[in-house]
């Protein structure tokens, strides 16, 4: 078992990278002197991705009089920022929906818990649970973050499973947060691991710092209200119940991720009850 930083580093230089077709479309979509065509043409190439963005277009959120038959137009009524999320989420699930024993995941639950995530995270900026939309943000990029926020699982899954007893006992007796456990029994957590795979995969700073911090916003230091936003959007996945692991049932809401981000208390309440109806069709993982 890896048992220092450097070890844990080239495991996840050993991540397969991001598939080609989606390298390509996320820079297309990054460059602005694309258009719908260009998007289109990439994401084409590959028939899951087209099927996908095609569906959500035809989707009763953005359906049309008329039936959308080509990915360029599927492009044009989505924007290019819903389908640079929807190309994140179909490259990530191959990852996300494996199971993850080392933190007592069963397959598909890291995946349901990381949708879950990622939709509170998209909806938070949207606004509408007590507060306004919160103006700057792309409800995309939110989305992607929450979705990415426990990659790092994916890495260390296989190797935490012995310690996890040891790590549950440290949470329990000397009560610190489980994050400090995996820290002092394993040299570091999965938050940091998840941001070095975020880093490999080219993610701008906020995301991946987003990741890195989401269970201690307090500490970002050049993006705090990015990993408040997840951090919310995490704690009400989890009080939802939806993708639990050994470990989910000791994290807890920081009244100052609310603080930061200026939201009242009743923001998490409200997007509670919302969620409830938004996360329904997870048990078809790809149907966003």
């Amino acid at each position: 078992m890896p048992k220092t930083m450097e070890q844990i580093l080239a495991k996840v230089q050993d991540l397969q990278p991001l598939p080609r077709v989606v390298t390509r479309a996320l820079e297309v979509i990054r460059d602005p002197r694309s258009s719908a065509v260009d998007v289109g043409r990439v994401i084409s190439t590959d028939q899951a991705l087209t099927a996908r963005v095609l569906k959500l277009a035809n989707s009763a959120f953005y359906r049309r009089a008329r039936r959308i038959s080509t990915v360029s137009e599927a492009v044009v009524i989505l924007g290019f920022e819903a389908v640079k999320a929807q190309v994140t989420a179909a490259a990530a699930y191959d990852l996300l929906h494996k199971p993850i024993p080392g933190y007592q995941l069963a397959q598909e639950e890291l995946w349901k818990h990381s949708l879950t995530c990622a939709i509170a995270s998209r909806q938070l900026v949207l606004g509408g649970y007590g507060h306004a939309p919160l103006r700057g943000w792309s409800p995309e990029e939110a989305f992607v973050a929450g979705l990415l926020h426990d990659i790092g699982k994916t890495v260390l899954g296989e190797y935490v499973g012995v310690e996890f007893q040891q790590i549950l006992e440290k949470v329990r007796n000397e009560g610190i947060s489980f994050v400090e456990a995996e820290q002092q029994v394993l040299g570091f957590d999965h938050m940091q691991v998840g941001a070095m795979v975020a880093e490999k995969w080219h993610f701008p700073d906020h995301l991946v710092e987003a990741i890195r911090f989401h269970h201690r916003p307090r500490q970002a230091s050049r993006f705090p209200q990015w990993a408040s936003l997840v951090h919310i959007a995490d704690a009400v996945s989890l009080m939802l119940g939806i993708g639990l692991g050994g470990d989910q049932l000791y994290y807890s809401l920081e009244p100052e991720a609310l603080q930061i981000l200026g939201l009242p208390v009743e923001a998490v309440d409200h997007l509670l009850a919302s969620m409830v109806d938004l996360t329904i069709d997870l048990e078809n993982p790809l149907d966003l």
